[in-house]
């Protein structure tokens, strides 16, 4: 059975806010304030206001995804596939684009989408870098 996942982890929210736009998280990633607890101890909250390190839900990151993507051949546009009731699939057309991994082999396919806006932003795909 797929893995549910509602939002990214610490370690992927930290990746991600060095390269996406602060305003497109809608969760955040909190240190607890309480004296008596470890500085390391963190909770997840649905406010993205003074968050210590922001947070994406699913939701947050599919409205990041270009729905498109050019090349100098063609356009490939946005597919979220699922695929044996394994949400793991992102691709890019029907033909794919010839160097994205379509296929993460992740658990959840907040993983995947995860994978798949480092792929993109390494390829100055974001953001309509690539026209």
């Amino acid at each position: 059975m797929a893995t549910i996942k509602s939002y990214t982890t610490v370690e992927q929210s930290k990746e991600l806010a060095k390269i996406l736009p602060i305003e497109s998280a809608d969760m955040g990633w909190y240190y607890s304030r309480n004296p008596n607890v470890a500085r390391n101890q963190m909770w997840v909250g649905t406010k993205a206001e003074n968050v210590d390190i922001p947070c994406w839900s699913l939701s947050a990151l599919i409205q990041v995804l270009p729905i498109t993507i050019v090349d100098s051949w063609t356009d490939y546009c946005l597919m979220l596939d699922i695929k044996s009731k394994m949400p793991r699939y992102v691709k890019y057309g029907d033909v794919y684009h010839p160097e994205f991994p379509w296929d993460f082999k992740k658990q959840s396919l907040l993983d995947s989408v995860v994978e798949s806006i480092f792929w993109l932003h390494k390829n100055n795909y974001l953001n309509g870098s690539n026209r």
